[in-house]
């Protein structure tokens, strides 16, 4: 399966293909009153408003609002950015080498000496989403 592998701190993850809108480099978005944390803004692109989220911190990761990078996904609640630490990049993922420890992943997979957790969007995004950690 084609995925776009995005770098969140110091841990990566993968969305497939088929969900990527696009890439952005600094996307500029505008603050929203009383919206979660996770929620950092919405920002315009080419006409339309599309809400970008905090990565890490929809993760359980901490908070990382600076990233360098946004991938647009396609949810079925619309366009959404997801802030990416680094530059994402287009991989080919093989079969899962284990279970994720997140309850919006689907699978974890070796992509070189990385290991990527492969994401569903719609449950990360999913209204009152809580991620919670495993320790």
């Amino acid at each position: 399966m084609r995925a776009l592998l995005v770098p969140v701190g110091a841990d990566w993850y993968a969305v497939a293909m088929s969900s990527v809108r696009e890439v952005l480099s600094r996307p500029r978005p505008t603050a929203v009153p009383t919206t979660p944390a996770a929620v950092l803004g919405l920002f315009n692109l080419r006409g339309e408003i599309v809400p970008l989220f905090d990565t890490a911190a929809l993760l359980g990761l901490g908070s990382t609002p600076d990233g360098p990078y946004a991938a647009v996904v396609l949810t079925t609640l619309g366009p959404a950015g997801l802030v990416a630490t680094g530059v994402p990049e287009s991989v080919e993922l093989g079969e899962p080498v284990s279970r994720p420890e997140t309850s919006s992943g689907l699978g974890c997979y070796a992509v070189g000496s990385r290991l990527a957790t492969l994401l569903d969007v719609d449950a990360l995004l999913m209204p009152g989403h809580r991620e919670v950690r495993s320790s």
